[in-house]
């Protein structure tokens, strides 16, 4: 069998989004199933070198991963000849100066969103590696839920009719530290270190929206610090200068209105940690990031308003859980299988460094929106 063999940089990967969903169920995973088979008689096996500032956190992640290659010296991994693609999960303020450096190296880029802390830095690595001629796209793995990806099949069969509204809930309790340990890092509760939930989560909103429902052309946002004071990895207080929610409407192309609640101080009762409800003319669908349930037309049933009695109609009986009808793997793993064929194969992979700036600009939008308080048109990235 003829194997590809394409040496990947992956720098920052000691992160918990880095080592789960990049490294282990991704890369190692692709190594473990034999490759990215392109056909019978030939696979793409990808071989990385993890990168970071640690000796220590990479040594131990070698031995976890399985991998030997290993450098605190970006600059070595990048003289490599047989490293032909450079991914970066770094935080964010560091992306650009590293993208640029293997941009310049003749690199392929794949690299986490957001893609930059500003529209212009994010439109600089596109207008760079376009520059170049390497290949680039940026993560945008939420298209790849099995809750999604039923969502779109019923959008590509018409189930809706036409599409009215979409309504997103995200979000749950982030523990301050106080007396249970905080499941995120303090770094997403600082500004000064480009945390906060709006740049966080509006870039993936900008790109589901766009891909599922239609290009996004104006937005409204007001965020909000709800939780003024938490503890650090260290266990000492700090102060929170960045957002933990938001709470923003979108108008997209066609007259559909989305509005996204977003936070990291709510409690869940609902199907799952992302839900979105689609409303049409003809049947509305409710996806999480795995299931999917809908209700047609002729299922919908027709309350009448009265406070005074109990209600009589369940509410949930009328909806039908859409099947499972195709096979589902890892999000994350399933988009850098398309990229390492885009790579090899020239294959399309259109979700590039430009849709990456899109959702960044979405953000910023989102900021301005919230400090001017008033509604902002997106204006098309050139």
């Amino acid at each position: 069998m003829k194997e590809h063999k394409i040496g990947i940089i992956m720098n920052g990967v000691t992160g918990r989004m880095g080592t789960n969903q990049h490294l282990l169920r991704s890369i190692v995973a692709i190594r473990q199933q034999g490759g990215v088979r392109l056909s019978p008689e030939c696979s793409i096996m990808p071989e990385p070198v993890l990168v970071g500032r640690n000796a220590a956190k990479l040594e131990a992640l070698c031995q976890r991963s399985g991998i030997s290659r290993m450098t605190t010296r970006l600059e070595e991994a990048l003289a490599d000849e047989h490293n032909q693609i450079y991914f970066d999960a770094q935080i964010t303020g560091r992306r650009h100066a590293a993208v640029s450096q293997a941009i310049e190296a003749g690199k392929h880029i794949y690299c986490e969103k957001p893609s930059g802390t500003s529209t212009e830095e994010a439109l600089d690595l596109y207008q760079r590696a376009q520059a170049a001629g390497v290949k680039h796209g940026v993560v945008q793995d939420k298209l790849w839920l099995p809750g999604l990806i039923k969502l779109r099949r019923l959008i590509e069969n018409g189930f809706f009719g036409r599409i009215l509204s979409v309504r997103g809930e995200f979000g749950y309790w982030v523990f301050e530290g106080h007396s249970i340990p905080a499941q995120r890092p303090s770094w997403n509760y600082r500004k000064e270190d480009d945390g906060g939930i709006i740049v966080d989560m509006l870039c993936h909103w900008r790109y589901v929206l766009d891909n599922l429902f239609g290009p996004v052309q104006a937005v409204s946002c007001l965020g909000a610090t709800h939780i003024p004071q938490r503890i650090d990895e260290a266990g000492k207080a700090y102060a929170c200068t960045a957002d933990d929610a938001a709470y923003a409407t979108f108008e997209l192309e066609g007259g559909i209105i989305a509005h996204f609640n977003s936070s990291w101080t709510v409690r869940v009762r609902r199907d799952d940690l992302l839900t979105l409800q689609v409303d049409g003319t003809k049947g509305s669908a409710v996806a999480g990031l795995r299931h999917c349930y809908i209700q047609h037309y002729g299922n919908t049933p027709k309350p009448v308003w009265n406070p005074d009695v109990e209600q009589p109609i369940n509410f949930y009986e009328d909806w039908s859980k859409v099947p499972a009808q195709e096979a589902y793997d890892n999000a994350f793993k399933t988009q850098w299988e398309l990229f390492l064929r885009h790579v090899v194969q020239d294959e399309p992979f259109p979700w590039n460094l430009l849709e990456g700036a899109k959702g960044v600009q979405l953000a910023e939008k989102g900021l301005e929106s919230w400090q001017k308080r008033c509604w902002l048109p997106l204006e098309p990235l050139v």
